[in-house]
Formats: C-alpha cells, sequence, structure tokens
C-alpha cells in the first residue's frame, strides 16, 4: 500500500512528524498556514523540571535527550541549528521550595544543588538556592522546525485546512482536496480555535535583547537565555484564554517581564531590541481520533522537551497501523 501523508501544521510537532514519517517512508505534505508559530520562538528550554513546583514529566528525561540527538543528527547533515546544551541554573526562593522540587526530581535525572555564591552564573539577591540542570539547554525553535522539514523533504503547501478526514484535507479557497493513505493533525493554539475547538490557550512573550545576560539559561517565573541573535528574557504569564488571540504584549506585561528578568540577574546593558509573542495550546492529545484521522498537539510549553519523542512514537505507530491494515 502507498504510504502517504498530510501532516496539517508546521510546528515542532507537524515539523517532527513529517520527519519521522518520511524515515519510515510515507511521502509527506505539510500544510502551513504561516500564522502565528509558537514553535517558532528564539530561544525554547529544553528543561526536564517544570514551573515554580520543579515537575517532572515522566518522558522528561528520555524527551531530552531524544530531542539533543535529534539536533545532533540533524546539525550531523548539514543544518544549522543555533543551540547550547550548557545546562540550566533554576534559582530557589527559600527552602520550602527546594523541598518541594526535591520530592519531584527523579534519581536517573542528574542535578547539582549549588549555593548562590557558587552559581556559575551572576544572579541577583534574594535568591536561597540554585538547583543545575547539567544536560538541559536551549535551542533556536524556528531553526529546529526548519531543519526538520528540509530533512523530511516534505512538499509544503501554504494555506489553511477547512476541515479533514482521515484521507483528505479541505484547504481554504482551494477547490480540490487533499488526499493521503494517513493524515494527522499537529495544529497548534490558532489551528486548534480555527477547527472550532474551545481548549486552553496560554500567551508567552519574549524582549529580545542585544547580548545574552548570561551563557546558561536561568529560570524561575520566568527566564533569561543566549540566543542566536544575542538574548532573550521571556515568560509565559497571561491569563488563560479558551480560544487563540492575537498576540500581544500589554504595557503591564512588560513591566511584570522586566520586574522578573531584573529578580533573576543584573539585565543593565542588555538592550532590548525586539518583542516576539506567541499563544501555545494545553490538553496533549496523541493519538487516532474518532474520525480515523490522527493528532498530535496540545503541547504547550513542553513542545521542544517532548515533541520530537512523541512524534517519533506516533510515526511508528502509523507505520504499523498501515502495515496491518495491509496484510488485512
Amino acid at each position: 500500500m502507498e504510504r502517504t501523508a498530510v501532516v496539517i501544521g508546521a510546528g515542532i510537532a507537524g515539523a517532527s512528524t513529517a520527519y519521522f514519517l518520511s524515515q519510515a517512508g510515507f511521502a509527506v505534505t505539510v500544510v502551513d498556514a504561516g500564522v502565528h508559530a509558537a514553535s517558532h520562538v528564539p530561544s525554547a528550554l529544553i528543561n526536564p523540571v517544570r514551573g515554580q513546583s520543579g515537575q517532572v514529566d515522566a518522558q522528561a528525561i528520555l524527551g531530552m535527550h531524544f530531542t539533543w540527538a535529534l539536533i545532533r543528527e540533524l546539525s550531523a547533515q548539514g543544518h544549522t541549528i543555533p543551540h547550547g546544551q550548557d545546562g540550566v541554573l533554576r534559582p530557589i526562593p527559600d527552602d520550602k521550595t527546594r523541598a518541594k522540587f526535591e520530592r519531584n526530581l527523579p534519581t536517573a535525572l542528574k542535578t547539582e544543588w549549588l549555593s548562590p555564591s557558587a552559581s556559575p552564573e551572576p544572579l541577583s539577591p534574594g535568591w536561597a538556592h540554585v538547583l543545575r540542570l547539567p544536560e538541559a539547554g536551549w535551542v533556536d525553535g524556528e531553526a529546529l522546525c526548519s531543519a526538520l522539514l528540509q530533512a523530511s523533504g516534505a512538499a509544503i503547501i501554504q494555506g489553511r485546512a477547512e476541515k479533514w478526514t482521515a484521507t483528505r484535507v479541505q484547504l481554504l479557497a482551494r477547490p480540490a482536496p487533499l488526499s493521503a493513505s494517513t493524515v494527522i493533525f499537529c495544529g497548534g493554539s490558532v489551528g486548534s480555535s480555527w477547527a472550532g475547538e474551545t481548549a486552553t490557550h496560554r500567551m508567552g512573550s519574549m524582549l529580545r535583547l542585544a547580548r545574552a545576560p548570561t551563557r546558561q539559561p536561568l529560570s524561575f517565573g520566568a527566564y533569561v537565555s543566549p540566543d542566536a541573535q544575542g538574548g532573550v528574557l521571556g515568560g509565559t504569564f497571561e491569563t488563560p484564554a479558551p480560544v487563540w488571540q492575537e498576540p500581544h504584549l500589554p504595557l503591564s506585561s512588560l513591566e511584570w517581564l522586566l520586574r522578573k528578568g531584573e529578580a533573576l540577574t543584573d539585565l543593565r546593558g542588555a538592550a532590548v531590541t525586539g518583542v516576539w509573542t506567541g499563544s501555545r495550546l494545553s490538553g496533549l492529545r496523541g493519538s487516532r481520533e474518532t474520525d480515523g484521522s490522527w493528532r498530535l498537539s496540545g503541547l504547550s510549553s513542553k513542545g521542544f522537551l517532548l515533541g520530537p519523542l512523541l512524534a517519533s512514537g506516533l510515526a511508528q505507530e502509523i507505520a504499523q497501523e498501515l502495515a496491518q491494515s495491509h496484510e488485512r
């Protein structure tokens, strides 16, 4: 049976799915609306310890190693993907928060506790402890997505998917539908809203800085990190919404972000050169849908931590399902 696939969405979920399906022998077409791709973040943290309570997803360690291996694989193929696997520092405000983090840290995860005075990066006053995650780091999201799509050899169609079934995708303002043996929806926040879904959407913003305040990312509440052009100060802090909203950065949020950044480290001399804003979709779904199509979306802020790993597994599942249906 011919192996063809249409992937809706070109973010980290869609690009990864296209790449692994192509490795499984599929001829892939990617539908890219080209609108508000949250995966095109200038500096995404590949950080297994999340939030202000130190939660660690069950697949976080595997996902982190998988993403780094994928970046090395693509780099060896000649793709340029700015990144740094130099560790991530999590400043901790008090003993109670440290105890919460320690309860959540799996023994398999490499960690190191430091005093603020022993931190390899300068911290603002007021922190009680520092958790160093030596295997974590950052990656240029747009560069990784672009490399995955190029390496997949997928045909890219600019357009908006209006409706789809297990084997067909109808594009807006395009009479003839796209046909394939498999259809996978990997749309993000805006794609989910276009589909009429009610979900949880979280807006996040990032200030582009002329220089990186630190060589290793610092993260608690907000984060500072290097990127390909200098550095960033970012965070996800707007009130969650039930549908996608046009990305914007209110003045009150800008002030909040600057205060969070100054609480992490000295930002003097790090001139702001631009603003990036995107909306992330929460509510992970990575399986076959009732209509026979497949889906990988709702990764929220874990797109680069878990997306490639989950896409690889989904591609294998799709290939096996197609092979079994052919045998029947």
